[in-house]
């Protein structure tokens, strides 16, 4: 193989390997720097994504801070006549007081309530916040209104430690 090429080489005249050498300074120079543009905006692109992702992970060391947090203060203790008044501050909190029509207790650990043109979404997000205050629902029953996303409610509560 090596003859072969010596013996290609040694056949062309000066001027073409001068062309042959030339080519292969081009080419090899065009990839170069090709490899070069192909490495910088790689690494571009890496910085970028590192940037991305210590955000990321400045916001998960946050919220696993608040997390601790909550975790460590003590559980508050519920009285058996709060649940009316905790229902009717989660409902507050979630911006749905407007819409609540009447909240009424049914004992110690039940309520009734009441919504009238209340956004489903909200709607599920204060009984999801309610589930985390170990406030359950226990039967409801749901009306959607003319208007596009807005139900009417009526629901039961029960507090779920105590059954």
């Amino acid at each position: 193989m090596r003859a072969q090429l010596k013996a290609f080489w040694q056949a062309r005249a000066p001027l073409e390997r001068q062309v042959i050498v030339a080519l292969a300074v081009v080419v090899a120079a065009a990839l170069y720097l090709w490899l070069l543009q192909s490495a910088s905006q790689a690494r571009l692109n890496l910085s970028r994504s590192v940037t991305a992702l210590r955000e990321q992970a400045g916001r998960l060391d946050r919220d696993a801070a608040e997390l601790q947090r909550l975790r460590a203060q003590p559980a508050a203790a519920a009285s058996a006549t709060d649940l009316r008044g905790l229902v009717a501050a989660q409902a507050g909190a979630a911006g749905l007081s407007h819409a609540l029509l009447h909240i009424e207790a049914a004992g110690a650990d039940q309520v009734q309530v009441a919504f009238g043109a209340v956004a489903f979404a909200d709607w599920l997000k204060w009984v999801a916040s309610l589930q985390a205050l170990h406030v359950r629902l226990d039967s409801c029953r749901i009306e959607a209104m003319s208007t596009p996303g807005l139900v009417s409610v009526t629901a039961t509560l029960i507090r779920s430690g105590r059954q």
